[in-house]
């Protein structure tokens, strides 16, 4: 009977909403982490309060979503000219900006939100692919509560079939 309402829940259009929501939740987290250690690490970037961190990491995770692709789109021939590198320098232009809109968090410098951009996509990138499971889709807990059995046969080295 439970397994039934599970599984019918699971069906419903809502639970596509509420998973997406979940991973939204989950990536503006991870965002606050990497910002917190920036913030811990790099000279020059700063923040007052607790609600200045966190709004600060949920406009750098909507610029990061909006703003971001467009810039990449436009910095498509630099980033191919300096193989990739270019990329970091609109992280940082993005991290950059975020001061402008968010009152109480502080970045002094372009090199300060530079490195910074660095230290949050490195923290991101360790911390999603912690929670990463095998197929691909992140969860709050990596455990696997069904093995999938695969059939295949060994082929030895000198053997026809």
């Amino acid at each position: 009977m439970q397994a039934d309402f599970a599984k019918r829940l699971r069906n419903e259009p809502e639970f596509a909403y509420r998973a997406t929501m979940r991973n939204f939740v989950f990536r503006w987290l991870v965002t606050t982490v990497g910002v917190m250690v920036a913030a811990a690490f790099i000279k020059g970037i700063r923040y007052d309060t607790t609600s200045a961190l966190l709004g600060a990491a949920l406009l750098l995770g909507i610029l990061n979503a909006f703003v971001r692709p467009l810039l990449l789109i436009l910095g498509a021939p630099l980033i191919l000219l300096t193989l990739g590198i270019f990329i970091l320098i609109v992280n940082g232009l993005m991290l950059y900006w975020v001061p402008s809109i968010v009152s109480g968090f502080h970045v002094d410098s372009y090199g300060s939100a530079f490195w910074g951009a660095f230290v949050i996509s490195v923290i991101s990138w360790l911390l999603s692919a912690f929670f990463r499971g095998s197929d691909g889709r992140v969860h709050v807990l990596t455990h696997h509560t069904q093995l999938k059995r695969v059939q295949g046969r060994v082929i030895e080295p000198g053997s026809r079939s």
